[in-house]
């Protein structure tokens, strides 16, 4: 009998325990789990488990692709520095000067606004699970930044169960998540859904009264 690890949050599924809080019987097979299976944890589907013991292997690293999304970054940065810069004439009581920034704030956000559509996003996810975040951790470890390390490590995980979201939705649409509500973590961004948030957050261990739920159309 085999284990297999949750990559989000670390559960295992032991084959010989099953799954009771999903009705899985002692003795199923990894295969045999159905399809819309999850980890009862965090809500990973079975794409985000891996089997322990298993030689760590490489993941292909595709192309990052080559897009406006640069230059979006700068308009970005631009855009906070404005904001800082706005409210420091602001203390300063010079409402001219404020409004000026205030203004030019505006126009780098309506240039920093971003592009795309659900394919686009869970591409991108995928490239930063892929590539983006096995060079920072690798730049990380080099330079000691146990800091970084941790902060990259939450928001790998976050990525990861972005990717599942959307790999869901992109697959059943609306339908996937009709009888679920949908909470963020505001520690570290984890988005779960269900009946109600986890009573401790699965990535940074926070308590439930530190989720947010997201209603409907907002």
């Amino acid at each position: 009998m085999s284990k297999y690890i949750c990559t989000v949050c670390g559960y295992d599924y032991d084959e010989r325990d099953g799954d009771k809080s999903q009705g899985i019987a002692p003795g199923t097979k990894w295969e045999d789990l159905p399809d819309d299976w999850v980890c009862p944890i965090c809500g990973a589907d079975k794409s985000m488990f891996e089997l322990a013991g298993a030689a760590a292997q490489a993941p292909a690293q595709p192309a990052v692709t080559e897009h406006a999304g640069e230059e979006r970054q700068d308009a970005r940065h631009q855009a906070i520095l404005m904001s800082n810069l706005a409210k420091a004439a602001s203390k300063q009581h010079n409402a001219p000067m404020a409004s000026l920034f205030a203004r030019m704030e505006a126009y780098f956000n309506q240039r920093s606004a971003a592009e795309g559509d659900m394919n686009s996003a869970h591409k991108l996810l995928n490239e930063d699970i892929a590539a983006r975040y096995v060079a920072a951790f690798n730049t990380a470890r080099e330079v000691g930044d146990r800091g970084a390390l941790r902060a990259l490590t939450w928001g790998e995980k976050v990525s990861k169960i972005q990717a599942n979201i959307l790999r869901r939705y992109l697959k059943d649409g609306d339908s996937a998540f009709e009888n679920d509500n949908v909470y963020v973590c505001e520690a570290c961004g984890f988005i779960y859904t269900g009946a109600e948030a986890p009573e401790i957050c699965p990535v940074c261990k926070v308590p439930r009264f530190k989720f947010n739920q997201i209603k409907r159309g907002a």
